[in-house]
């Protein structure tokens, strides 16, 4: 696997960017470098980070959030020859879903994922299909911390790509530094003091390994999650031949 620190991009305002290239998947062909890219949001650059992001080439930006998310906090800024989507995974807020510490993040992280596939799938549909497509890259998928509805696209994207599920697990467990890095951030700005780390703010391998084994137990695979859902089988295939070596 790559280390987090030569996958990872250093930004002043974002705390969790990073290439999803370099990992080994179907055939034995590495995922592409510099074509996907995963984050929190990135509507904070200004100054020197938004030079530095210019100088990757973003193509499209894929923002996973809610309306009312984009609405009170901003999106990126518009650009030349950049397309912006939101594509909102819609469902159950999670502040309405009691964390019991007695049974773990990992469980419950799991758990909120289990719900995110069950009632967002058209938004993932949406959101591979774009990748999918050759002009799209390079990509950026956001949401807010970059780890959950951006972890779970991705994971289905590298699963699509033939990379294997402990290294799914392993590349989103990487967003742990960004997520403390954010986290410590938000807790300098105002009305923010009240945010705890758990489990918002964590992402143990655990959790996306137990995810990804029992997916797979409820639907037999992502790519057959997807196509139920409304992926045509052409697009799953343009994907590996745009994102594979």
């Amino acid at each position: 696997m790559t280390s987090a620190a030569t996958r990872s991009l250093a930004f002043a305002t974002m705390f969790n960017f990073r290439d999803i290239g370099g990992y080994e998947g179907l055939d034995g062909r590495t995922v592409r470098w510099q074509r996907v890219y995963r984050a929190d949001s990135p509507h904070r650059l200004d100054g020197d980070d938004e030079a530095v992001f210019a100088t990757l080439g973003v193509r499209t930006v894929i923002d996973l959030r809610r309306p009312h998310e984009v609405d009170t906090y901003g999106r990126i800024r518009p650009a030349d020859g950049l397309e912006y989507h939101n594509i909102h995974l819609e469902h159950q807020d999670w502040n309405e879903i009691p964390y019991q510490p007695d049974r773990g993040a990992a469980r419950y992280l799991a758990d909120r994922y289990h719900d995110l596939t069950e009632q967002a799938a058209d938004g993932f549909v949406a959101a591979i299909a774009l990748l999918a497509q050759e002009r799209t890259a390079p990509a950026v998928v956001h949401c807010m911390a970059g780890k959950d509805r951006t972890g779970l696209v991705c994971a289905m994207t590298l699963s699509l790509l033939g990379v294997r599920d402990t290294v799914i697990a392993e590349d989103y467990a990487l967003s742990t530094a960004g997520s403390e890095r954010l986290l410590a951030w938000l807790r300098t700005q105002k009305g923010n003091d009240h945010l705890v780390p758990v489990p918002f703010f964590t992402c143990p391998a655990e959790a996306m390994q137990t995810f990804l084994t029992e997916f797979r137990q409820r639907h037999g695979s992502v790519e057959g999650y997807l196509r139920a859902a409304g992926l045509p089988a052409d697009r799953i295939e343009t994907l590996r031949a745009s994102l594979l070596t």
